[in-house]
C-alpha cells in the first residue's frame, strides 16, 4: 500500500497535464482526438488514483467533493459514447485547476 503523499502527488501530476492541454485551447482540443484521448486518460486516472487514498486523508479534507470525483471517474470510464466534449473542457479548464491548488495545499500539509 502506496501513502497518501505518493497517491495526491500522482493528482498533482494529472491536474498538470491536463492544464498542459487546456494550454492548446477549446477549438484545438475539439478538433483533436489525440488531445481528447489523452484528456480522458488523465482525468480517468486522476479520478481513479483519488479513490486510492485513505479514508482519513478524505476525512481530513472535506474542501474536496471526494464522492464528485468518485461519480465522474464512473462517467469517464462507463459513459465513454456519451461524453460531453465541451463539459469535460469545462472540467479541465475550470475545475482541475482549483483541485490542484487544493492537493497542493494537503500536501504542504502533510510536509510537515
Amino acid at each position: 500500500m502506496k501513502d497518501d503523499k505518493v497517491y495526491l502527488s500522482h493528482m498533482l501530476d494529472m491536474c498538470g497535464r491536463l492544464g498542459s492541454i487546456v494550454g492548446y485551447g477549446l477549438q484545438q482540443f475539439l478538433a483533436d482526438h489525440v488531445l481528447q484521448d489523452a484528456a480522458l486518460r488523465n482525468l480517468h486516472t486522476l479520478t481513479e488514483t483519488s479513490q486510492r487514498l485513505t479514508d482519513e486523508l478524505k476525512t481530513a479534507h472535506p474542501e474536496i467533493d471526494w464522492k464528485t470525483l468518485a461519480r465522474f471517474r464512473n462517467v469517464v470510464v462507463h459513459d465513454y459514447l456519451g461524453l460531453d466534449l465541451e463539459l469535460i473542457w469545462t472540467v479541465m479548464s475550470s475545475d482541475i485547476p482549483e483541485l490542484g491548488q487544493r492537493i497542493q495545499a494537503i500536501l504542504g500539509d502533510t510536509k510537515r
